[in-house]
């Protein structure tokens, strides 16, 4: 139905309506902000809750469990999750909020000029009637002016005292009011044609016009609420294949705990590497008492392994529970100890791989350090085959830099290499011990409690006092690692003269300056570093390439001669350890 032809006569209800058209969509769009403000606001709640329970500490320090790896991949999903809200939320606030308030805009401007055009166009009509409706009174006053000449005229006519000039006078009178009733009515009559013509156009052509603008106007509004309507939902309903992989990832996440995984995480990450206490020993104090029973009576009184003639290994009461407090923490935490650069502070088999990674972290950043350097020497073969291209010069500096890092990182490698190599020597020596315990038994009461030989099994009955486990031979179990440690200086197999200065910012390092001359006492073993000693006799690593090494001609016997020293050192290490005399006792 069209609105010029069937509401004619409704301008004003109209205009009403039109008016609630444009209201009832910025309503919509009041709406749809609100809407997207939920999705912003549950977008940064999720956002923050993810944040809350994300682990602050570094990957290193976090723990490798299933169930928190698994909880840490449903924190991801649901930090994705909380960004499809917000694609929901940014797809209503452009699509949806945005176009419908730019579109009110535009309705309220149509709306407007529409409206202006259908008012003037009925003022001018209103304009029409007022020229008609003035000209017709002006018609009905000069009719009845003419009406009371003509009474008059002929009352004077007909009266036989009124004179000639009078009857005149009335007469002229009369005529002139007659030419102005027909000019009245001539008027009349052309303003009427001219208001009933205007009227058809008004009714006929103007309003409907501006009516049928008015419907367009009103259904591009419906319209365009549907078209929002859809966009609505289909922000919605793009994000939800999106939003299900989230929640399959969850799922994913949720079968990937495993629980035997974890268990031997906690294995690998706690075990010590340290051996369980031994044994508390029997301490016979009824020896010295006179014996009025049987023998059998006791040897009732004796542990059951003295009776069998093989006591084997008691430790030291003492030992034990120091043992055991300090490195196996059964009923407690766990001792902090302040974290060092060795990690020594840390059980064996816990240095041992904490040195290891350490290491494997040092090789990758000495790797990259390398790659870069590469690429600048690259660079500067380009630079110095194509001028144009760049100075060579200028990456010197850079290059420098990246050597620098580089003789660094070798030597921090090189100080935990040696570390590991200490801890896995001590690891492997144990590991021998526990050997010579297992393949050589000793042989029945011919052993005493200290693990000292002795020929006459009845001592070790006369003996209250007497410390168990193996004894080292100087009292300290430790003493013969700082003997080692103490050994001879390196002979010296050559010199060397620093090219560059070389600060040794390092521990193990060595301070140089440029043109210095050193003597060397161990050569570069392939990881870019070389022993060096002053002459004052601090000793320490120097970069190779930071010096141009002489060696001398006798140097092969003298590395042989150090070689030997090192093998010597060595057998006096074995030869201190309880697995050698173990071994010493079942030879004989």
């Amino acid at each position: 139905m069209s609105w010029g032809t069937e509401l004619w006569d409704q301008f004003d209800n109209l205009d009403k309506h039109t008016q609630w058209g444009i209201d009832f969509l910025e309503r919509y769009a009041k709406f749809v902000k609100e809407r997207l403000e939920i999705e912003q606001n549950y977008a940064k709640q999720l956002r923050n809750l993810v944040k809350k329970y994300w682990p602050k500490r570094s990957k290193e320090e976090e723990p490798r469990f299933t169930s928190c790896l698994s909880f840490y991949d449903i924190l991801n999903e649901l930090n994705d999750y909380a960004g499809q809200r917000e694609v929901v939320a940014e797809e209503m606030g452009h699509k949806v909020y945005g176009t419908l308030i730019r579109y009110s805009q535009d309705l309220k401007t149509e709306r407007k000029l529409h409206l202006q055009e259908g008012r003037k166009a009925q003022q001018y009509l209103d304009h029409c009637w007022k020229q008609m409706d003035n000209s017709k009174k002006k018609f009905e006053r000069e009719c009845k002016e003419a009406e009371k000449s003509q009474i008059n005229f002929e009352r004077l006519d007909n009266d036989i005292n009124a004179t000639k000039s009078e009857v005149e006078k009335a007469k002229a009178q009369y005529n002139l009011r007659t030419h102005t009733v027909d000019e009245s009515k001539n008027e009349y009559a052309a303003q009427l044609q001219n208001f009933n013509a205007e009227q058809w156009k008004h009714f006929n052509n103007a309003i409907p016009h501006i009516f049928k603008n008015l419907q367009a106007m009103d259904e591009r509004r419906t319209v365009k609420l549907g078209e929002t309507y859809r966009t609505f939902a289909e922000a919605e309903r793009r994000v939800i294949p999106i939003i299900s992989k989230c929640l399959e990832g969850m799922v994913t996440a949720a079968k990937a705990v495993d629980e035997r995984r974890d268990s031997g995480i906690v294995v690998e990450s706690f075990k010590s590497g340290f051996e369980p206490p031994g044994d508390f020993p029997f301490e016979d104090y009824s020896q010295n008492l006179s014996r009025t029973g049987s023998e059998g009576a006791i040897s009732s009184n004796t542990p059951k392994g003295e009776r069998d003639g093989a006591p084997g290994p008691r430790p030291d009461p003492k030992h034990s529970i120091s043992k055991a407090k300090n490195k196996l923490w059964l009923f407690g935490k766990k001792p902090k100890a302040p974290s060092v650069e060795d990690f020594s502070h840390l059980p064996p088999e816990q240095r041992r791989k904490r040195l290891q990674q350490k290491i494997d972290e040092l090789n990758n950043k000495l790797q990259i350090e390398m790659d870069q350097r590469d690429a600048l020497n690259k660079m500067k073969d380009v630079y110095e085959k194509t001028p144009p291209m760049g100075d060579p010069n200028s990456l010197q500096p850079k290059i420098s830099e990246t050597i620098f890092n580089m003789e660094k990182l070798r030597s921090e490698i090189h100080k935990h290499e040696a570390w590991l190599a200490e801890v896995e020597a001590k690891q492997a020596s144990k590991d021998r011990r526990h050997s010579a315990d297992n393949h050589h038994p000793t042989p029945q009461g011919r052993e005493s409690p200290e693990g000292s030989y002795t020929e006459d099994a009845a001592q070790e009955q006369h003996t209250p006092h007497q410390r168990t486990g193996p004894v080292h031979p100087s009292g300290d179990p430790h003493e013969f690692d700082d003997e080692f440690d103490d050994d001879d200086p390196l002979p010296v197999i050559g010199h060397c003269k620093a090219l560059y200065s070389f600060d040794g910012q390092n521990e193990g390092t060595l301070v140089m300056a440029e043109d210095e001359v050193l003597y060397i006492i161990e050569e570069d073993k392939g990881d870019g570093w070389t022993r060096a000693r002053k002459q004052s006799g601090q000793e320490g690593y120097v970069p190779t390439t930071y010096v141009e090494i002489t060696m001398e001609k006798n140097c092969k016997a003298i590395r042989q001669r150090a070689g030997l020293s090192c093998i010597l050192s060595t057998a006096l290490v074995f030869f201190s350890s309880p697995a050698w005399r173990l071994d010493i006792l079942t030879v004989r």
